[in-house]
């Protein structure tokens, strides 16, 4: 029988890492022969959402439980996305068959593995945020849920150091994947002397940065914030631009910093943690969260640095090769193995 991996994604219209890697790997396990996939896209309920607008209203705490609970939730159905344009298959229910079906869920969403092995349903959790991993603060639920699990899925070393410290447990039960990024898509030609910068992550450190260096910067510099773009759209401007500031917090890989280095960018800001894994100099200069004036004094050292594509084309290189698609695809291949394996 052909095993069916289901991830569960909230439905959001913004761009998110997470999605979008759980979108990579629907869609290459769809082009396998032995496995299909499907996403489903889950929201609350309209009425859990006036319960808990009048409870705030009201002032009325709950002691017990936060977090989305399984029976407040419905699928969004025939779900569409204008920020990323790859094909995926869509599950319009939430209804599973206990012989095929393995479910795949993001860690935001890792306490419901309960409610499925109630219906004998088997599960993995896909790790991408070790700061997100309370999904709820019904611990013994959530432990449970864990050590439950099938597998746990993480693709860093900041993933496993957080989960393990939550959960020693598990330790048996973790398995290594690993994300990729298209370079194809990354290659850049002509730069502008533009300094790109996402405003959603963290806007309050943001716009201290761009106020204090309004001044400072050169006249022939600008800022080009990438906001409410699509993939297309985004990596044109990460082409194009010189310098990325990244305000990632507490990530467990932030994607954008590695894509603008690939693009050719130098980059200063916060590593968000999970982004140690790959900060190094020249490309990258790390910033401690909240120091400011060091941040916008390093912006402007590292302007006119007119040998820095040269002088950072090796370590170009080998970020490129660290996060091969082949590599990523090698390791879904052995999870899915894996997965059959005690069916």
């Amino acid at each position: 029988m052909r095993k069916n991996i289901i991830f569960f994604v909230d439905a959001q219209k913004k761009a998110s890492g997470g999605g979008k890697k759980i979108y990579d790997y629907s869609n290459y396990i769809n082009s396998l022969k032995e496995f299909s996939s499907e996403i489903i896209h889950i929201k609350k309920k309209k009425i859990t959402k006036w319960k808990q607008s009048f409870s705030k209203f009201l002032k009325i705490k709950n002691k017990n439980y936060s977090g989305w609970k399984f029976n407040e939730i419905q699928v969004l159905k025939n779900y569409s996305f204008t920020w990323f344009n790859q094909k995926i298959n869509i599950k319009n229910n939430l209804e599973f068959n206990n012989e095929k079906d393995l479910i795949v869920l993001p860690e935001i969403f890792a306490h419901f593995g309960v409610e499925l092995a109630k219906q004998k349903i088997e599960y993995v959790i896909f790790l991408q945020n070790p700061y997100a991993i309370f999904s709820t603060n019904d611990f013994k639920t959530l432990e449970a849920a864990y050590e439950g699990s099938k597998l746990v899925l993480y693709y860093s070393r900041e993933m496993k150091k957080g989960i393990l410290k939550a959960f020693p447990k598990i330790k048996n039960k973790l398995f290594k994947t690993q994300t990729s990024f298209d370079s194809k898509k990354l290659k850049f030609n002509k730069k502008l002397n533009t300094i790109t910068y996402m405003p959603r992550k963290l806007p309050m450190h943001s716009v201290l940065v761009l106020n204090y260096l309004r001044n400072r910067l050169p006249k022939k510099w600008k800022f080009d914030p990438i906001e409410n773009l699509n993939e297309e759209q985004t990596f044109i401007k990460l082409k194009k631009s010189k310098m990325f500031l990244s305000f990632s917090f507490l990530e467990g890989l932030g994607m954008p910093p590695l894509e603008a280095a690939i693009a050719g960018n130098k980059v200063i800001g916060y590593t968000g943690e999970g982004g140690k894994e790959y900060w190094r100099k020249p490309i990258f200069t790390e910033i401690h969260n909240g120091d400011i004036f060091r941040f916008c004094d390093e912006v402007i050292k590292n302007l006119e640095d007119k040998n820095f594509l040269k002088k950072s084309k090796n370590q170009r290189n080998k970020i490129i090769k660290m996060y091969l698609k082949k590599n990523e695809e090698n390791t879904i291949n052995k999870f899915l193995n894996k997965s059959l394996k005690n069916k």
